[in-house]
Protein backbone atom coordinates (compact mmCIF):
# COMPACT_ATOMS: atom_id res chain seq x y z
CA UNK A 1 0.00 0.00 0.00
CA UNK A 2 1.10 3.63 -0.56
CA UNK A 3 2.39 5.72 1.66
CA UNK A 4 1.92 9.53 0.88
CA UNK A 5 4.41 11.61 2.33
CA UNK A 6 5.04 15.43 2.42
CA UNK A 7 8.35 17.08 1.67
CA UNK A 8 8.74 20.92 3.00
CA UNK A 9 12.30 22.50 2.03
CA UNK A 10 13.92 25.86 0.70
CA UNK A 11 17.33 27.17 -0.57
CA UNK A 12 18.89 30.29 -0.35
CA UNK A 13 21.20 30.36 -2.99
CA UNK A 14 21.56 32.47 -6.28
CA UNK A 15 20.30 31.48 -9.00
CA UNK A 16 21.18 33.44 -12.52
CA UNK A 17 18.30 31.32 -14.57
CA UNK A 18 15.16 31.18 -12.20
CA UNK A 19 12.77 29.71 -15.83
CA UNK A 20 15.25 27.13 -16.17
CA UNK A 21 15.11 25.70 -12.67
CA UNK A 22 11.32 26.45 -12.78
CA UNK A 23 11.03 23.96 -15.85
CA UNK A 24 13.15 21.65 -14.40
CA UNK A 25 11.36 21.33 -11.02
CA UNK A 26 7.89 20.97 -13.46
CA UNK A 27 8.75 18.83 -15.61
CA UNK A 28 10.73 16.56 -12.08
CA UNK A 29 7.50 16.39 -10.02
CA UNK A 30 5.05 15.57 -13.08
CA UNK A 31 7.34 12.99 -14.07
CA UNK A 32 7.27 11.62 -10.48
CA UNK A 33 3.29 12.23 -10.10
CA UNK A 34 3.92 14.81 -7.38
CA UNK A 35 1.67 17.87 -6.69
CA UNK A 36 2.65 21.03 -4.37
CA UNK A 37 3.98 24.50 -4.40
CA UNK A 38 7.40 25.70 -5.71
CA UNK A 39 8.32 29.00 -5.65
CA UNK A 40 11.94 30.10 -7.70
CA UNK A 41 13.68 33.32 -7.34
CA UNK A 42 17.22 35.09 -8.22
CA UNK A 43 17.52 34.06 -5.06
CA UNK A 44 16.55 30.52 -4.19
CA UNK A 45 13.47 28.05 -4.03
CA UNK A 46 11.16 27.27 -1.62
CA UNK A 47 8.17 24.82 -1.68
CA UNK A 48 6.44 21.79 -0.69
CA UNK A 49 5.37 18.79 -2.68
CA UNK A 50 3.55 15.58 -1.59
CA UNK A 51 3.43 12.01 -2.98
CA UNK A 52 3.82 8.13 -2.46
CA UNK A 53 6.80 8.01 -0.52
CA UNK A 54 9.19 6.35 -3.14
CA UNK A 55 8.54 9.30 -5.95
CA UNK A 56 9.10 11.73 -3.08
CA UNK A 57 12.65 10.31 -2.15
CA UNK A 58 13.18 9.83 -5.73
CA UNK A 59 12.66 13.78 -5.92
CA UNK A 60 14.91 14.40 -3.42
CA UNK A 61 17.65 12.80 -5.01
CA UNK A 62 17.14 14.11 -8.11
CA UNK A 63 16.95 17.70 -6.51
CA UNK A 64 19.87 17.48 -4.77
CA UNK A 65 21.90 16.26 -7.26
CA UNK A 66 22.08 19.76 -8.60
CA UNK A 67 25.00 21.35 -6.85
CA UNK A 68 23.55 24.59 -5.15
CA UNK A 69 20.74 22.30 -3.33
CA UNK A 70 22.91 19.44 -2.67
CA UNK A 71 22.66 20.61 1.44
CA UNK A 72 19.35 21.11 1.21
CA UNK A 73 17.66 20.41 5.04
CA UNK A 74 14.61 18.54 4.13
CA UNK A 75 11.29 18.38 6.23
CA UNK A 76 9.50 15.32 6.08
CA UNK A 77 6.00 14.75 7.30
CA UNK A 78 3.33 12.08 6.79
CA UNK A 79 0.59 13.42 4.23
CA UNK A 80 -3.22 12.21 3.37
CA UNK A 81 -2.38 11.09 -0.97
CA UNK A 82 -4.65 14.68 -1.07
CA UNK A 83 -2.75 16.98 0.01
CA UNK A 84 -2.53 19.55 -2.90
CA UNK A 85 -5.28 19.59 -5.56
CA UNK A 86 -2.73 20.42 -8.16
CA UNK A 87 1.20 21.33 -9.14
CA UNK A 88 2.29 24.80 -8.85
CA UNK A 89 5.54 25.51 -9.72
CA UNK A 90 6.14 29.87 -10.16
CA UNK A 91 8.55 32.14 -10.49
CA UNK A 92 8.71 35.63 -8.09
CA UNK A 93 10.63 38.41 -7.36
CA UNK A 94 10.98 36.86 -3.66
CA UNK A 95 10.18 32.95 -2.42
CA UNK A 96 8.78 34.50 0.58
CA UNK A 97 6.99 37.63 -0.07
CA UNK A 98 8.01 40.10 2.43
CA UNK A 99 7.70 43.14 -0.21
CA UNK A 100 11.15 43.69 0.00
CA UNK A 101 13.58 41.92 -2.46
CA UNK A 102 16.19 44.25 -2.83
CA UNK A 103 16.51 44.51 1.23
CA UNK A 104 17.59 40.53 0.88
CA UNK A 105 21.03 39.73 0.36
CA UNK A 106 22.29 35.96 -0.73
CA UNK A 107 25.47 34.22 -1.38
CA UNK A 108 26.13 30.77 -2.29
CA UNK A 109 26.16 30.12 1.75
CA UNK A 110 22.47 31.79 2.32
CA UNK A 111 21.56 34.78 3.58
CA UNK A 112 23.60 37.32 4.35
CA UNK A 113 23.25 39.46 7.93
CA UNK A 114 20.44 36.79 9.35
CA UNK A 115 19.90 35.90 12.88
CA UNK A 116 22.24 33.54 14.54
CA UNK A 117 20.67 30.09 14.45
CA UNK A 118 19.49 28.20 17.47
CA UNK A 119 18.89 24.81 17.56
CA UNK A 120 15.69 23.55 19.90
CA UNK A 121 18.21 23.02 22.58
CA UNK A 122 20.00 26.11 22.39
CA UNK A 123 17.00 27.95 22.19
CA UNK A 124 15.78 26.11 26.03
CA UNK A 125 19.51 27.24 27.15
CA UNK A 126 19.27 30.80 26.02
CA UNK A 127 15.91 31.05 27.96
CA UNK A 128 17.14 29.64 30.74
CA UNK A 129 20.38 31.86 31.19
CA UNK A 130 18.70 35.20 29.36
CA UNK A 131 15.02 35.19 30.58
CA UNK A 132 14.35 38.76 29.05
CA UNK A 133 14.16 36.78 25.55
CA UNK A 134 11.81 37.45 23.96
CA UNK A 135 9.90 35.38 21.31
CA UNK A 136 8.85 36.46 18.27
CA UNK A 137 6.57 35.29 15.86
CA UNK A 138 7.23 35.18 12.12
CA UNK A 139 3.87 33.94 10.97
CA UNK A 140 0.20 35.51 10.02
CA UNK A 141 -1.45 36.25 12.94
CA UNK A 142 -4.28 33.92 12.38
CA UNK A 143 -1.39 30.66 12.33
CA UNK A 144 -0.81 32.06 15.65
CA UNK A 145 -4.35 31.66 16.74
CA UNK A 146 -4.51 28.02 17.32
CA UNK A 147 -0.92 27.33 18.02
CA UNK A 148 2.43 29.24 19.41
CA UNK A 149 5.26 29.14 21.62
CA UNK A 150 4.67 30.08 24.97
CA UNK A 151 4.66 34.30 25.94
CA UNK A 152 5.63 34.81 22.00
CA UNK A 153 4.92 38.55 21.15
CA UNK A 154 2.60 37.55 18.06
CA UNK A 155 2.46 40.47 15.37
CA UNK A 156 -0.83 41.57 14.27
CA UNK A 157 -0.22 40.93 10.46
CA UNK A 158 -2.57 39.14 8.03
CA UNK A 159 0.35 38.60 5.47
CA UNK A 160 4.18 38.73 4.83
CA UNK A 161 3.91 41.60 2.61
CA UNK A 162 2.59 43.15 6.24
CA UNK A 163 5.79 42.70 8.84
CA UNK A 164 7.47 45.26 7.24
CA UNK A 165 5.75 48.29 7.72
CA UNK A 166 4.80 46.62 11.34
CA UNK A 167 8.53 46.84 12.13
CA UNK A 168 8.79 50.32 10.58
CA UNK A 169 5.97 51.28 13.41
CA UNK A 170 8.07 51.29 16.68
CA UNK A 171 6.12 48.96 18.16
CA UNK A 172 8.66 46.87 18.92
CA UNK A 173 11.74 49.20 19.69
CA UNK A 174 11.69 48.43 23.15
CA UNK A 175 12.96 44.79 22.24
CA UNK A 176 15.82 46.46 20.24
CA UNK A 177 18.45 46.02 23.34
CA UNK A 178 16.87 42.74 23.94
CA UNK A 179 17.55 39.08 22.60
CA UNK A 180 15.18 38.13 19.98
CA UNK A 181 14.35 34.63 18.89
CA UNK A 182 12.04 34.71 15.42
CA UNK A 183 10.65 31.59 14.59
CA UNK A 184 8.38 30.29 11.97
CA UNK A 185 6.68 27.16 9.93
CA UNK A 186 10.23 25.32 8.49
CA UNK A 187 12.44 28.98 8.99
CA UNK A 188 12.08 30.13 5.50
CA UNK A 189 10.03 33.42 6.77
CA UNK A 190 12.51 33.83 9.56
CA UNK A 191 15.27 33.93 7.37
CA UNK A 192 14.27 37.10 5.54
CA UNK A 193 12.16 38.46 8.73
CA UNK A 194 15.66 37.88 10.88
CA UNK A 195 18.06 39.88 8.41
CA UNK A 196 15.12 42.37 8.00
CA UNK A 197 14.90 43.21 11.90
CA UNK A 198 18.87 43.44 12.42
CA UNK A 199 18.96 45.76 9.47
CA UNK A 200 16.50 47.75 11.61
CA UNK A 201 18.33 48.45 14.73
CA UNK A 202 17.60 45.49 16.53
CA UNK A 203 20.46 44.39 18.43
CA UNK A 204 20.93 40.89 18.99
CA UNK A 205 18.70 38.75 17.18
CA UNK A 206 18.18 34.43 16.20
CA UNK A 207 16.65 32.29 14.41
CA UNK A 208 14.91 28.62 15.82
CA UNK A 209 16.77 26.63 13.01
CA UNK A 210 14.24 24.17 11.36
CA UNK A 211 11.46 26.33 12.84
CA UNK A 212 8.46 24.70 14.94
CA UNK A 213 8.44 21.63 12.36
CA UNK A 214 12.36 20.79 14.03
CA UNK A 215 11.37 21.42 17.44
CA UNK A 216 8.11 19.60 17.57
CA UNK A 217 10.20 16.72 16.04
CA UNK A 218 12.79 17.06 18.97
CA UNK A 219 10.11 18.49 21.97
CA UNK A 220 6.55 17.17 20.84
CA UNK A 221 4.45 18.76 22.86
CA UNK A 222 6.44 18.71 26.17
CA UNK A 223 8.13 21.96 25.41
CA UNK A 224 7.50 25.73 24.99
CA UNK A 225 4.85 25.05 21.99
CA UNK A 226 1.53 25.11 22.48
CA UNK A 227 -1.43 23.40 20.53
CA UNK A 228 -1.38 22.97 16.69
CA UNK A 229 0.44 23.98 13.45
CA UNK A 230 -0.92 25.54 10.95
CA UNK A 231 0.26 24.74 7.63
CA UNK A 232 -0.94 25.42 4.09
CA UNK A 233 -2.14 22.33 2.44
CA UNK A 234 -5.49 19.82 2.44
CA UNK A 235 -3.79 19.03 6.02
CA UNK A 236 -4.84 22.63 7.48
CA UNK A 237 -2.97 21.74 10.75
CA UNK A 238 -0.69 18.98 12.48
CA UNK A 239 -0.52 18.26 15.97
CA UNK A 240 2.76 16.77 17.66
CA UNK A 241 1.40 14.38 19.89
CA UNK A 242 -1.48 12.62 21.53
CA UNK A 243 -1.69 15.46 23.99
CA UNK A 244 -1.24 18.48 22.33
CA UNK A 245 -3.01 21.76 23.66
CA UNK A 246 -6.30 23.26 22.41
CA UNK A 247 -5.34 27.12 22.85
CA UNK A 248 -7.90 28.51 19.81
CA UNK A 249 -11.14 29.39 20.16
CA UNK A 250 -14.12 29.61 18.18
CA UNK A 251 -14.78 32.95 16.78
CA UNK A 252 -18.81 32.22 17.46
CA UNK A 253 -18.89 30.70 20.69
CA UNK A 254 -15.12 30.67 22.40
CA UNK A 255 -15.49 27.22 22.41
CA UNK A 256 -12.00 25.42 22.18
CA UNK A 257 -10.95 24.74 18.60
CA UNK A 258 -8.29 24.06 16.70
CA UNK A 259 -10.31 24.18 13.40
CA UNK A 260 -8.82 27.36 10.77
CA UNK A 261 -11.60 27.76 7.89
CA UNK A 262 -12.31 30.77 5.50
CA UNK A 263 -14.38 33.51 6.13
CA UNK A 264 -17.68 32.40 2.83
CA UNK A 265 -17.19 36.12 1.75
CA UNK A 266 -14.98 35.20 -1.46
CA UNK A 267 -13.79 38.85 -0.99
CA UNK A 268 -12.11 37.81 2.35
CA UNK A 269 -8.75 36.94 3.44
CA UNK A 270 -10.07 36.60 7.29
CA UNK A 271 -9.36 33.16 8.75
CA UNK A 272 -11.73 32.13 11.61
CA UNK A 273 -11.34 29.57 14.52
CA UNK A 274 -14.49 27.04 14.35
CA UNK A 275 -15.76 24.98 16.24
CA UNK A 276 -17.57 21.51 15.01
CA UNK A 277 -21.32 23.58 15.49
CA UNK A 278 -20.20 26.58 13.41
CA UNK A 279 -18.28 25.15 11.04
CA UNK A 280 -21.24 23.49 9.80
CA UNK A 281 -22.50 26.08 6.52
CA UNK A 282 -20.38 28.76 5.61
CA UNK A 283 -19.46 30.95 8.38
CA UNK A 284 -18.62 34.86 8.39
CA UNK A 285 -16.38 36.74 9.57
CA UNK A 286 -17.95 39.37 11.65
CA UNK A 287 -17.23 42.45 9.15
CA UNK A 288 -19.47 40.29 6.61
CA UNK A 289 -22.09 38.83 8.98
CA UNK A 290 -23.06 42.29 9.81
CA UNK A 291 -23.25 43.35 6.07
CA UNK A 292 -25.11 40.42 5.16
Amino acid sequence: MATPKILLFYVFTPLPDPEAIRLWQRDLCRGLGLTGRIIVSKDGINGTVGGDLPYVKRYLRAFREYAPFRGVDAKWSEGTGRDFPKLSVKVRDEIVSFGAPDELRVDEAGVFGGGARLSPEGLHELLRTRPDTALFDGRNEFEARIGRFRDAVVPDVATTREFVAELDSGRYDHLKSKPIVTYCTGGVRCEVLSSLMIDRGFEEVYQLDGGIVRYGERFGDDGLWEGALHVFDGREKVEFSDHARVIGHCFACEAPSSTLVNCADAQCRERLVVCADHAVGSPLCAAHALAA
